[in-house]
This record gives structure tokens, C-alpha cells and sequence, in this order.
């Protein structure tokens, strides 16, 4: 058994708070925890400290949040630590090689995707809007690129036909942990060595954002459905019906319907099974819905509750 290491983590989401769950139960020392300064959530936007902040804070743990790690004074707060090693995960700061140098180890970053293919800010997303057939995580040691570093460990995952955004990244937040301990004891023991990425494989998996959410009915159906699970949870894909917000949370390809000649947006079946909409090409039935100022229910109960909002004929996104 290596000796205990002297690790800084920094990160922000439940992501890296899985991460993060996993190391405190290692023999390593967590001397310290960084995370993204506290922001506004929820309908009273209070100031509300990130999950990695939470789960530091319950074990005593000193926790930083500076605004840039650019700045001089949070450099030398850093390296008055001394640490080992830094380990990253979904922080949310870039990290100038100053900082990268300070760890005697360097630091390390576990990505959510099968690097080179899709670096950056939502690798989860862009895999299944993407059509991949697997996904991962990857740890790499950090350089000053973005997500360039040599990758050091791969744990790969099956993308199945109803993964969403959502269960992809839970699974991927119970495997990626597993994959850091591992590296770690690798690189205490000196015999971990990096795979330089092949950067003409790169993808870039670009930051989500509402307007992209809106479903262009214009699109095949085959295109959308992806779309759709992905931004499960959020962004939630969305669209209009009778001049009103109507949120898609689950969907799936109607081949058997035959929308020959319906403008795409066009119902054109109503059912139990869901409201069938023509596409540019293909038909997309929209199984799960959310009204404005209610929740997201299966089509059947609102087919029950709500039968007249739901026509042949109607058009979405009009």
C-alpha cells in the first residue's frame, strides 16, 4: 500500500461531490476543497453553496472559492498547502499552469466522455445527441489545453436506446470515482504512465443552452429523439401548443405512422401512446409532457385529464 497523499479537490456539481464521496473513504488525506463561489438557485434565488461545498463542509474540511485561480494571492494560498496532487473534477475554472506545476504530482481531471471525443463542458449531452454507442470517463493528467492532457485511465459504458442525459451521467458518476483511486495509486507508485491524445479525433462538446432545447420540427425524427433524452434533465427539450410552453421529457420514433404530406409540427395520431407529430422526415410520438404550471406526466393521464387540448391536426411550435 502507497503512503497517504496529500490531495487538494477541487470541483462543483454532484458530478465531482460523487468523486469526492469516494476519495474520503481512501486512506488519502483531503486537506483542502475548492469550489465555485456560491450562486442563486431555486425560486427565492438564495445564495447556495455547490454540492462538492456541502459534502466538504459536513466533514470539516477548509473549503476556497476564489473567482480566478489567476490571481496572484489565491496562487500562493494554494501552494501554502503543499499538496500532493490536485484533483479536478467539473470545477468550473480554468487553471493556469502556475497551478498546474504546484502539486508535487501535478494535477488530475476525471472527464465524462471517451477522450479525444468531446472535450469540454457537456461530453454526457453531446454523446447521446450525438447518436455514440458508448461513453466513459476518462482521467487525464491536466496540462494547459482544454481537457488535452495525457490520459491516464479509461472506464467505458454502453449508451442504451433510453438513456438520457440524466442516467448516463449517474453512471457515469458511479464508475468515474473507481477510475481516480485507481489512477492515484498508480501515479503514487510511479508506474502510471499517459497516452498523448490523438487531437485530429477531438470533438467539442459545446455548453447547452435553452434556445437549443426548442425542437425543430423540420428536423427528422431521428434527429429530435436523441435530442430529446439528452436534454434530460436540462434543459428539457420544449415547443408551443395553442400559443403555450409545452416541455418534451420523453419521446420516441413513430415508423409505423406515415405523415406523407403533414407540415412538419403537425399532429397527426392521438393516442394513449402519445401525441404523434410529423417531422421533416419521419414522425416523432412525444410520450411525456409538462403543461404550463404543472408537472411532467405520461401522455395516457393527461390524454385522460386533458383529451381536448390534444387534436388531430393541431400544429406545434406555430
Amino acid at each position: 500500500m502507497t503512503e497517504p497523499l496529500r490531495i487538494v479537490f477541487a470541483g462543483t456539481p454532484e458530478f465531482a461531490a460523487a468523486h469526492l464521496k469516494a476519495l474520503l473513504s481512501t486512506q488519502h488525506q483531503i486537506i483542502a476543497v475548492y469550489s465555485q463561489p456560491d450562486r442563486p438557485a431555486g425560486r427565492g434565488q438564495k445564495l447556495t453553496p455547490s454540492p462538492v461545498k456541502q459534502l466538504a463542509v459536513s466533514h470539516d474540511i477548509p473549503v476556497y472559492q476564489p473567482q480566478t485561480l489567476r490571481d496572484p494571492a489565491a496562487q500562493a494560498e494554494l501552494a501554502a498547502l503543499k499538496p500532493d496532487l490536485l484533483v479536478v473534477v467539473a470545477y468550473g475554472l480554468i487553471l493556469p499552469q502556475v497551478v498546474l506545476d504546484t502539486p508535487r504530482l501535478g494535477c488530475i481531471n476525471s472527464h465524462a466522455s471517451l477522450l479525444p471525443r468531446w472535450r469540454g463542458a457537456a461530453p454526457i449531452q453531446r454523446a447521446i445527441e450525438a447518436g455514440d454507442n458508448e461513453s466513459g470517463v476518462t482521467v487525464m493528467q491536466m496540462e494547459a489545453g482544454l481537457d488535452t492532457g495525457p490520459m491516464l485511465l479509461k472506464v467505458t459504458t454502453p449508451i442504451s436506446a433510453d438513456d438520457t442525459g440524466g442516467s448516463l451521467h449517474d453512471r457515469l458518476a458511479s464508475l468515474g470515482p473507481q477510475a481516480v483511486i485507481e489512477a492515484i495509486a498508480g501515479l503514487a507508485a510511479g508506474n502510471l504512465k499517459g497516452e498523448v491524445q490523438d487531437d485530429s479525433l477531438a470533438t467539442y462538446a459545446h455548453k447547452l443552452n435553452k434556445d437549443e432545447a426548442r425542437l425543430d420540427w423540420s428536423r427528422p425524427a431521428e434527429e429530435l429523439e436523441p435530442l430529446v433524452r439528452a436534454f434530460n434533465p436540462w434543459p428539457i427539450c420544449h415547443s408551443t401548443l395553442h400559443g403555450e410552453a409545452l416541455k418534451v421529457h420523453a419521446a420516441q420514433l413513430a415508423p409505423q405512422l406515415n405523415a406523407q404530406g403533414a407540415a412538419p409540427g403537425t399532429v397527426v395520431a392521438v393516442d394513449k401512446s402519445g401525441l404523434a407529430v410529423a417531422c421533416g422526415q419521419g414522425v416523432l410520438r412525444l410520450t411525456r409532457l409538462q403543461l404550463p404550471g404543472g408537472k411532467a406526466l405520461n401522455f395516457s393521464d393527461l390524454f385522460n385529464s386533458r383529451r381536448e387540448q390534444f387534436t388531430v391536426g393541431s400544429v406545434l411550435g406555430a
